[in-house]
């Protein structure tokens, strides 16, 4: 009896000792395990969930708001997206076609450029038509693509939009590659503050070649669509597959998102379009239109922002119908913005901005904002 006491007391030290052992590493592989089988969105709430993953995120967008030309916010951008996922990689939409830009993460970083992204079905085609984040299955992918760069170990990835002007002007693909990193809501929330920082961009330049030009420039007759937006919008416009012409040595991709706004509100586009007959501005001289249509995209923006660094104050403004004097310092700064810019133009009476806070923040129902907002 004594014996076989002694013999569970061996038994029981030494399964203690394997366990104390090998414990750490069973957690860490229950939980690896765990979260390969979660969707990415809950994978990504995870993620979020880290100590300091706030302030990390808010590091990554100031990142991307360093960046003074497309080239610099578009790196950012890609380099903040690798915190996020462990493959991330950025291309160029021109002509409904996508090619690749810059890649992180891959085995082969190099391979993305120009590499054609399948846009007829699948993942990127969902994104692009529906202008949606879209999560799918490696499986989803166009076998080129997966032969040349593999899949993720959980096989789930993301396809995000980057929209501008109502347009998309580039996909970002994101996997988890081989620790299944990825962070959906972080990655759309970057998406969303390279947009948003691009069109800024684009109208600081736009902004400082209005200031250097004639007024004669502003009106002479545009006998073909122009780039109205400045050198600024060069690199998307230089982006071309090498097999169809000589690259430069690292094409900026963000010009072909400036180069479809500014086409999208040039005149001589807005001359060219079918549904010109219903222009508002139709009935305008070509230089109070374009005003018009910079200061409608200018007010746009501004709420935009607006809007992206207060997504909890809009919803709670919304559920509470004070939105307004929760967002009162922003909404008025960017007020006297545009005011500023154009308060004292041809579009001054069109008070875009005010239409824009109504529209975008309160959804048309001005009963949101609360008794406090100026009508």
């Amino acid at each position: 009896m004594a014996e076989a006491s002694n013999l569970q007391q061996i038994i029981e030290r030494a399964v203690a000792q394997a366990l104390e052992h090998h414990l750490p590493k069973l957690q860490s592989e229950i939980v690896r395990s765990v979260l390969a089988e979660l969707p990415a969105s809950s994978a990504g709430a995870a993620a979020a969930s880290e100590p300091n993953a706030g302030s990390n995120l808010v590091a990554s967008v100031a990142a991307i708001h360093a960046g003074t030309t497309q080239k610099e916010i578009l790196r950012a951008l890609l380099d903040a997206g690798s915190s996020y996922a462990s493959r991330v990689a950025l291309f160029v939409v021109k002509s409904g076609a996508a090619n690749g830009w810059q890649g992180r993460g891959f085995a082969d970083d190099d391979a993305i450029k120009d590499f054609p992204l399948d846009m007829n079905a699948g993942p990127a085609a969902h994104a692009y038509q529906n202008r949606a984040v879209t999560p799918a299955n490696i499986a989803e992918m166009n076998p080129r693509f997966v032969d040349r760069f593999g899949g993720p170990e959980n096989e789930q990835l993301l396809v995000l939009p980057l929209v501008l002007k109502d347009k998309v002007a580039a996909l970002l693909y994101a996997d988890g590659g081989a620790n299944n990193l990825l962070d959906a809501a972080s990655l759309e929330l970057l998406v969303m503050a390279t947009s948003s920082w691009l069109e800024v961009a684009s109208l600081r330049k736009q902004a400082q070649k209005e200031s250097t030009e004639t007024p004669a420039i502003d009106r002479a007759p545009v006998a073909a669509p122009v780039q109205t937006v400045s050198s600024f919008a060069d690199p998307f416009a230089a982006h071309s597959p090498r097999h169809i012409a000589p690259a430069a040595p690292e094409p900026e991709p963000a010009a072909e998102v400036v180069e479809v706004a500014a086409h999208a509100s040039s005149p001589s586009a807005a001359a060219s379009a079918p549904a010109a007959a219903t222009d508002p501005f139709a009935g305008m001289s070509p230089e109070d239109a374009e005003t018009h249509r910079k200061a409608q995209r200018f007010a746009r923006l501004l709420v935009d922002e607006i809007k992206l660094y207060n997504q909890a104050k809009v919803a709670e403004g919304r559920r509470h119908k004070d939105l307004y004097d929760r967002l009162k310092e922003d909404i008025e700064k960017s007020r006297a913005t545009y005011q500023k810019r154009y308060g004292s133009t041809a579009a001054a009476s069109g008070d875009y901005f005010q239409k824009e806070v109504i529209r975008n923040l309160a959804e048309e129902d001005l009963a949101v904002m609360g008794s406090n907002f100026r009508k």
